[in-house]
């Protein structure tokens, strides 16, 4: 059975381009669809810190898809890993999540920071982030994820 999902809204301020690293400081802007939503559908959102938003790698190929253990960013210093072990555009339905500081709510435009999504990226969902709905217990991983991600959410002026 597969599961037909429409996009719920687009980014439509923020980053252009597609890159790895440098996603600090990025301020985005997710219109909701003003056909499909009415404007109290995000009445209470503001008074959250963060939002959960789920979105889609729309701009990149279906073909990019790998599921065969590989080095994150081709670095052979560390090691393969499987499709599942990596958060990139590379896994099956080509979807992601972030995490986004909100950092205000106009109408159905939601302004948000460390959105790591460019303009023209579909938005399948997004939710406010609950502190009791996060990891329970000690969070673990391999230091690989570290020194991949070290200037991830730099800022890059």
């Amino acid at each position: 059975m597969s599961l037909e999902i429409k996009p719920i809204g687009t980014v439509v301020e923020g980053r252009t381009e597609v890159t790895d690293d440098y996603w600090g400081g990025i301020e985005s802007v997710i219109q909701l669809d003003d056909s499909e939503f009415p404007l109290d559908s995000v009445q209470g959102l503001k008074e959250f810190s963060h939002l959960i938003v789920v979105w889609h790698f729309n701009q990149a190929s279906p073909n990019d898809v790998e599921y065969h253990a590989r080095s994150p960013r081709g670095n052979a210093s560390w090691p393969p890993t499987g499709t599942f072990a990596h958060r990139n555009h590379r896994r099956p339905n080509q979807l992601a999540q972030s995490f986004p500081r909100l950092l205000s709510v106009d109408g159905l435009r939601i302004r948000v920071t460390d959105l790591d999504a460019v303009i023209g990226t579909d938005i399948y969902d997004l939710s406010p982030y609950f502190q009791e709905m996060g990891p329970r217990g000690p969070v673990s991983q391999p230091s690989w994820p570290g020194e991949m991600l070290t200037d991830y959410w730099a800022d890059k002026t």
